[in-house]
């Protein structure tokens, strides 16, 4: 669940797609704070505070939730704060996400009333 990387500043990798792990959920509960590395191949729900690198196939940041460093997910949806860098293929930001990221996106969703702050970039295919 927990893992390091070699490179402190290499950028996060997204966990291989083969294995989506529908059924895998974690959930990181309004009074929990981690500081470090988190990589799953299913679903990371944040609801408390999480500082450092996150990687999954779906991530989603709750009203409450706090990200401050990387997220690499196929999947992200943001109702919460985030600080840093976001790499994702669907990003889905709700009217009350507060975000100062750069993001490299695939398919963006930002509804109104959210507060962004950044670069947003769409790789060419």
């Amino acid at each position: 669940m927990f893992s390091k990387t070699a490179d402190p500043t290499a950028a996060p990798q997204r966990p291989a797609s083969g294995s989506t792990g529908t059924n895998n959920r974690s959930i990181f509960s309004a009074d929990l704070k981690i500081v470090g590395d988190v990589t799953s191949t299913g679903t990371i729900e944040v609801l408390g505070e999480v500082e450092g690198t996150l990687a999954a196939h779906t991530l989603t940041i709750g009203g409450e939730g706090r990200v401050q460093g990387q997220i690499a997910a196929d999947s992200v949806e943001i109702k919460g704060k985030m600080d840093g860098r976001i790499d994702a293929n669907s990003f889905v930001l709700r009217a009350a996400a507060q975000v100062t990221a750069d993001v490299s996106y695939v398919t963006l969703v930002i509804e109104s009333g959210a507060t962004v702050e950044g670069r947003f970039t769409k790789p060419k295919v």
